[in-house]
């Protein structure tokens, strides 16, 4: 029996703008800008296409993400618990049976992320699908993990919920009790993520 394919309709993106941006000098990273635009919208135009609905997880500065015109959603855990907790908060209000998660720091995701990562959970009837790269190096089939490039589906609230609840923090912890499925990029480059002032410029455009 052929699984029944995970459509565009199906999935909700998440971009996760919610952390402390301790090495960006504690500043809101996702209101920081990329050629002229807060680094969180760039984020979220580039998933729009993949997604049928989207949502911001952002805990401070709630006005200016609300004026991308997309739902904010806050954490509802306390003390920055990290992206699981974005995560959290973005299965709590997802409307659809997917959630789709990429952060905010990293502006050149995969313009076929979601597809790709749909299309191997419905072929391995998986619950959870991870973006994983091809390392380049001496080993050349080294593969590192990008945990928080995931699609999950909306049914596993409950886990999540006690998962963090009972202080989990790590997300690759919380998959590896589901049926995960990683998703090999070949182009690590794609998923180069800006966590530093000096990172922000070797990313911005020309001009």
């Amino acid at each position: 029996m052929n699984p029944s394919p995970i459509r565009r309709e199906d999935v909700t993106g998440l971009v996760l703008a919610g952390g402390r941006g301790s090495r960006m000098g504690g500043v809101d990273k996702g209101l920081q800008d990329l050629g002229g635009r807060p680094l969180a919208l760039v984020a979220l135009e580039r998933l729009r296409p993949q997604v049928a609905q989207l949502l911001v997880n952002a805990n401070r500065n709630a006005q200016a993400y609300a004026a991308m015109g997309v739902p904010v959603v806050a954490d509802t855990v306390g003390d920055h618990a990290g992206p699981l907790a974005g995560m959290l908060a973005g299965l709590q209000q997802c409307s659809t049976p997917w959630l789709a998660t990429v952060p905010c720091d990293t502006p050149g995701f995969p313009q076929d992320l979601v597809a790709r990562l749909a299309e191997a959970a419905a072929r391995e009837d998986a619950q959870v699908a991870m973006a994983a790269t091809r390392e380049p190096g001496p080993d050349p089939g080294g593969v590192q993990r990008q945990p928080v490039f995931c699609l999950i589906r909306t049914a596993l609230r409950d886990s999540l919920e006690a998962f963090v609840a009972g202080g989990g923090r790590k997300i690759d912890r919380w998959t590896a009790q589901q049926r995960c499925v990683e998703v090999v990029f070949d182009d690590a480059q794609a998923f180069f993520n800006a966590n530093t002032p000096q990172e922000l410029r070797a990313i911005q455009p020309p001009g």
